[in-house]
């Protein structure tokens, strides 16, 4: 892999993470209903743990001599994460949430073995990092799902 993988790994993670902070806030604003609270309470503090790996990702883009992607780079993809037309189906966000952790997972995998395939072990470790903490968010939505399966 190459140096160009590298940034257009963490590109596509960059815009991932904005897309996300968008779908969990709308979604954290419309859930209603008793079962909602500690999912909407759930987003509402992953909103800033995935702005922040925005804000790491961009340094990472800038310190690399890349612009991090702006508003008309934007591409969304998370169409399992749109807010459900029941404001009480909480089970849909849960599972969008999932969808887009898994995806989350697989982007930060492919940065890791780009970055250490381009010998760029910051990159390399920012990935493991960030990493962590979506398998961590997944475990945590995976308890949720648990919870409506029964």
């Amino acid at each position: 892999m190459t140096t160009d993988e590298v940034t257009q790994t963490l590109k596509k993670a960059y815009g991932d993470e904005i897309e996300t902070v968008m779908n969990y806030l709308t979604n954290s604003i419309v859930l209603e209903g008793v079962s909602a609270e500690e999912v909407k309470e759930s987003l509402e503090a992953d909103i800033q743990e995935e702005l922040s790996h925005a804000e790491m990702l961009g340094q990472r883009l800038k310190q690399l001599d890349e612009r991090p992607p702006a508003s008309y780079d934007f591409e969304a993809h998370q169409e399992s994460l749109q807010p459900p037309e029941d404001s009480t189906d909480v089970l849909s966000v849960i599972d969008g949430v999932l969808d887009a952790e898994e995806d989350a997972i697989e982007t930060y995998r492919s940065l890791i073995n780009a970055a250490r395939d381009a010998d760029d072990p910051v990159t390399e470790d920012l990935g493991v990092t960030i990493l962590s903490d979506e398998e961590a968010h997944r475990t945590e939505f995976r308890g949720f799902k648990r919870e409506y399966d029964k």
